[in-house]
């Protein structure tokens, strides 16, 4: 489906939206990533994400802020789905709570299976020159999913 013809959709299912469509994004660093991580926001169980700081700023791009709508692409670069932001905190990658862990919906669901997953993503396709820091700041974002619902 063409950018325009799902935004077109999903502003007729939820008129509140923006009328301009936002930039559309992909969970994940792969084709694969991208439609499982997209799979879990579609049932219900992925409510959560989580970026290195150091890789946000390395790619130019803002902190989500709470109120921004997101359009969702799968791994095909097709859009699927639109999520708002309705909580963003920034803490030290061992301030990241259980609950943020539980939230993002991967795995086991712990804060161990979290720290595990994410380590490993971010030593492997970090965009910063940073890499993967056990000091490091992780931006931690709640949303909920707007269209389709």
């Amino acid at each position: 489906m063409l950018l325009e013809d799902f935004w077109s959709a999903a502003r007729s299912a939820v008129p509140e939206l923006p009328v301009h469509a936002p930039q559309p994004w992909a969970f994940g660093a792969t084709p694969e990533h991208a439609d499982d991580l997209l799979a879990l926001v579609l049932d219900g169980t992925k409510t959560g994400t989580a970026s290195a700081l150091c890789d946000i700023e390395a790619e130019g791009e803002e902190v989500p802020r709470v109120g921004e709508v997101s359009i969702i692409l799968d791994g095909r670069d097709s859009p699927r789905a639109v999520i708002e932001t309705t909580a963003v905190v920034t803490v030290a990658l061992d301030e990241v709570t259980a609950e943020h862990a539980h939230a993002e919906g991967e795995g086991e669901r712990t804060l161990a299976a979290w720290r595990e997953i994410h380590e490993r993503f971010w030593r492997d396709y970090s965009q910063s020159s940073e890499g993967f820091a056990s000091d490091m700041l992780v931006v931690c974002e709640r949303f909920r999913l707007v269209f389709p619902r």
